[in-house]
């Protein structure tokens, strides 16, 4: 059904219900798995930053951003599932631009991504990559929630 999964991860708990999933689903299927770390500081600290300053904050970036997909390719090899381990700078375009183009290019088939299910002032806050990726996309999107605990919704 599905030989190649795209799956963006963060180092969220979300992200990571996302990675589980996508692995699972790998498993079941002998598929691969495409792991994707973006890279994206620039909206928070692109204005308030030195040049010198910029780099180091997009090094200490780009360093968690390669333990988080380290950690998650360890994981996969551990359970006998192929993939590879992306991490891309984003510039000037969006998060979710980069996953659709990611999935296009590597031949993805599925993309499989936790969203934290905001609604209402949230959404409309923060936006959602997940949503962006979603409406987007060309191929099948899995979006995988976080479990909702002590609420009744």
């Amino acid at each position: 059904m599905y030989s190649r999964i795209l799956v963006p991860i963060d180092g969220s708990p979300t992200a990571q219900r996302g990675f589980q999933e996508a692995l699972s689903l790998a498993k079941r299927l002998d598929a691969s798995l495409v792991l994707l770390h973006v890279v994206d500081a620039y909206p928070m600290m692109m204005e308030m930053a030195t040049a010198t300053t910029w780099e180091r904050i997009a090094d200490g970036l780009r360093q968690a951003g390669r333990a988080v997909l380290d950690a998650a390719h360890r994981e996969a090899v551990e359970q006998k599932v192929a993939c590879e381990a992306i991490l891309e700078d984003v510039a000037a375009a969006r998060v979710a631009d980069v996953i659709l183009e990611q999935a296009r290019s590597r031949h993805c088939e599925l993309i499989v991504m936790g969203t934290h299910g905001r609604r209402g002032i949230g959404r409309a806050l923060l936006g959602s990559d997940a949503e962006l990726v979603l409406r987007q996309s060309p191929m099948p999107v899995l979006l995988v929630r976080e479990p909702v605990t002590g609420s009744s919704r």
